[in-house]
């Protein structure tokens, strides 16, 4: 097939089974890599200082028939283990599995994946039960609802600004690229303050 015409259809790879794939959805597995985020002696998190060391990272490999322990309120980032390819009429949205939600598992916070995307999905893992849970690599842990758009986007998401850009594994927060959207609210802030702006402007 060529370039063109992959470019065309949704990608979903390795696909283990073809049980994965649902009436209306696609059964995706959990990876081997991890983030761990470790707390420094910080009060707050500030999300548009770059690189602002509230949080250590620890990048965690679980091999496939190997085990990780989510304890009650412990967060990681995991990572799927099939690649995404999403073409540009396509958007996708990730769900939990109600198995693993019914035992307290939190597995997607920041579920839509846009068209143009490709890549390893991060997904926010969250024990919110009682008791700790066993992970185990190469599990269906997500499923991922693929939704048609009315015609191709010209939007891709994979320009050149896109923060996430082809992942090969989950992929910690890069909301400090954003500092410059603060900087210049502060500047409308403080012309407001001066006058030098009408607030209905």
């Amino acid at each position: 097939m060529s370039a063109t015409g992959l470019a065309e259809r949704l990608v979903v790879m390795p696909l283990l089974d073809d049980s994965q794939v649902g009436p209306a959805s696609i059964d995706l597995r959990l990876g081997t890599e991890f983030i761990e985020l470790h707390r420094l002696e910080r009060k707050t998190l500030d999300p548009v200082v770059r690189d602002d060391p509230l949080f250590r990272e620890e990048k965690i490999v679980v091999p496939l028939g190997e085990e990780l322990i989510l304890h009650p309120g412990q967060f990681v980032l995991g990572g799927t283990l099939e690649f995404l390819g999403m073409p540009l009429h396509l958007c996708g949205e990730v769900l939990n599995r109600s198995s693993w939600a019914r035992m307290g598992l939190l597995v997607a916070t920041a579920v839509f994946v846009q068209p143009g995307y490709s890549g390893v999905l991060t997904l926010e893992l969250v024990n919110m039960g009682n008791v700790p849970m066993t992970l185990r690599p190469g599990l269906r842990i997500a499923q991922l609802v693929v939704m048609r758009l009315e015609g191709k986007t010209e939007l891709s998401y994979a320009h050149k600004d896109a923060k996430y850009r082809a992942p090969l594994s989950p992929q910690s927060s890069r909301l400090g690229s954003e500092a410059k959207e603060w900087d210049r609210l502060l500047r409308i802030g403080a012309a407001l303050q001066s006058g030098q702006v009408e607030k209905g402007d």
